[in-house]
């Protein structure tokens, strides 16, 4: 019996394919979160108490022994209340309230604790918000629950991109840092992100990437994989030698002359095999765990194809309750019954694709 419209995706080795299960929508009733009082402290509103301008030598033993003028009377009268606002309680910061829901409060907190262990930010957020909680033991529970979403979002997230790579073509990786000349952080961000977007809706640019801050001067940088179709480059593409202050000696790469000229420097590194791919994509996954920013996606990047699929071209089942169906590698893609020729790239790039 055959299958018809299923999602398919690529391992890196083998084809997989999803059978279609219809099942009737039903509308998610929207969760109520508990709402919770958060007291902050104010620091741009509190001001600490003002030290008095007079100097202590004016007042040293010997001064004192001379009869004092009106206007040495007043500062020392000022150097009195000098010394005896020190002896007083520091003035109290005032707070503001807000209202937040748990969840939304474990994500600020989460995201202020970046760059430490998983252990020492567990145990920071933990410590923090147990005031919002009945008693430590269902503070402990949700923070718990909230990293193993965590954790699961990250997964997700990886096979995700796995999907997308196996089953598109890159031909280049990219590195796009700027200069303090042309832009700001932000505006570097901004317009090389419209940038790409303009080169992919208009020149077919496919690109996989993420933000990064190098390690010492926390400087952002973009780096990505991307397809650039024969015909498309923008600018030129020049082997260019200069001093890598890291490697401690002269180095050559290949820079392109638009992206430098509108942005400050550019890498531009080919991707000639398979093995090299895999570093590439390992070197996202990287910065994907280690910061948890988000990938950045070009559109026209699906996770499946979509096929009928025939008994003959079905290995076996696998997967949770053998509900997914390993196949051959020279199965046969059909559309909606209409033969499209054995798997190949040329044969999905024609087939109906899916997120």
């Amino acid at each position: 019996m055959p299958f018809g419209k299923c999602k398919i995706y690529s391992d890196g080795s083998h084809y997989i394919a999803i059978p279609h299960i219809p099942r009737k929508k039903r509308p998610r009733k929207p969760i109520k979160e508990e709402k919770i009082v958060v007291k902050e402290p104010v620091d741009d509103e509190f001001e600490p108490v003002k030290k008095s301008p007079v100097q202590k030598s004016m007042f040293s033993a010997e001064s004192l022994l001379t009869p004092l003028t009106a206007d040495e009377e007043k500062a020392y009268a000022e150097f009195i209340d000098y010394v005896n606002n020190l002896n007083q309680k520091p003035a109290e910061k005032p707070e503001i309230e807000r209202t937040v829901t748990h969840r939304e409060l474990f994500e600020e907190l989460y995201e202020k604790s970046k760059g430490k262990s998983r252990n020492e930010r567990k145990r920071i957020i933990l410590s923090q918000m147990e005031p919002y909680f009945q008693d430590k033991e269902k503070a402990k529970m949700f923070v718990d629950s909230q990293f193993e979403r965590k954790r699961k979002n990250m997964v997700y997230r990886r096979i995700r991109l796995f999907r997308k790579v196996n089953l598109q073509q890159f031909n280049y990786f990219c590195t796009f840092t700027y200069s303090d000349e042309k832009h700001t952080e932000e505006s570097f961000r901004k317009k090389l992100t419209n940038c790409l977007s303009l080169l992919s809706s208009r020149k077919q640019w496919k690109y996989i990437g993420v933000w990064e801050r190098s390690p010492e001067k926390k400087r952002l940088h973009f780096h990505g994989i991307f397809y650039i179709p024969d015909g498309t480059m923008q600018g030129e593409l020049k082997e260019i030698a200069d001093y890598s202050p890291i490697k401690g000696k002269v180095q050559y790469t290949v820079q392109n002359t638009y992206f430098n000229e509108k942005f400050g420097r550019s890498d531009f590194e080919e991707i000639g095999s398979p093995a090299f791919l895999g570093q590439c994509v390992a070197y996202l996954v990287k910065y994907l765990e280690k910061t948890g920013e988000k990938l950045v996606y070009s559109k026209g990047l699906p996770q499946y194809f979509v096929s009928d699929i025939l008994d003959d071209d079905i290995v076996c089942t696998m997967g949770a309750d053998n509900q997914k169906l390993l196949l051959f590698d020279d199965f046969k893609c059909f559309d909606e019954g209409t033969y499209m020729g054995q798997v190949s790239k040329e044969v999905i790039a024609q087939m109906p694709k899916e997120n």
